[in-house]
């Protein structure tokens, strides 16, 4: 059977299947999460797995504005990865001001509204490549939008990326568990105290800065 396949299964757990997609995709993502709270650069190149298997399980599962959302953080990861190694003196960690955050505000309900609308309506624009209707699509964008700014400030070592985090991983630990994917809900539990573990780790790397 086809290793990208869901239903695939690698093993068990309390009589949950769990894929080997959603397997590998779980275990570098807790990586990449990880190193991201340690400012390690390594956590771009484990993204990059965790992207390409999020991708292919999103799209079994008709979670679209997810499965977009990893090409996009395909692209961010690189350029995160060729910004953390060639401009490190101008990579310490900054906060945004006050008029940044509430244009991010704006561009988050907005994005989130347009996008959770075509998402709605892909399977009746793109009939031939989304077969099905498109599974909680204003969650999922929300998602999208949160996570495409976040890994931008995450790019930038802004520590507002951390205070997005939270709320996409508590967006997801619900939206993933409604949708039977609950593996993956109880990575993004996991991806919720790492991104709170990475907050008060940045906030204190800031202060001594």
């Amino acid at each position: 059977m086809n290793l990208f396949d869901i239903e695939n299964i690698a093993f068990e757990v309390l009589n949950y299947p769990i894929s080997y997609v959603e397997l590998i995709a779980t275990l570098f993502g807790l990586i990449s999460v990880y190193l991201a709270t340690r400012a390690n650069i390594l956590t771009w190149s484990t993204g990059i797995v965790n992207e390409l298997f999020l991708f292919i399980l999103f799209f079994q599962v008709q979670l679209y504005a997810d499965m977009f959302l990893q090409v996009y953080f395909f692209a961010v990861t690189l350029y995160g990865w060729y910004n953390w190694k060639n401009k490190p003196e101008e990579n310490g960690i900054t906060s945004i001001d006050s008029k940044s955050k509430l244009w991010l505000s704006l561009i988050i309900v907005l994005s989130t509204l347009i996008a959770g609308y075509l998402f709605s309506k892909i399977h009746l624009y793109l009939p031939f490549y989304f077969k099905f209707e498109a599974s909680y699509p204003f969650a999922d964008s929300f998602v999208m939008v949160l996570s495409i700014i976040a890994t931008v400030l995450l790019a930038k070592k802004k520590i507002e990326t951390w205070y997005l985090w939270i709320v996409v991983d508590l967006v997801c630990v619900f939206l993933f568990f409604k949708k039977g994917i609950v593996f993956l809900s109880l990575e993004y539990f996991v991806f919720l105290c790492l991104a709170t573990f990475g907050l008060f780790n940045w906030k204190r790397q800031l202060s001594n800065g």
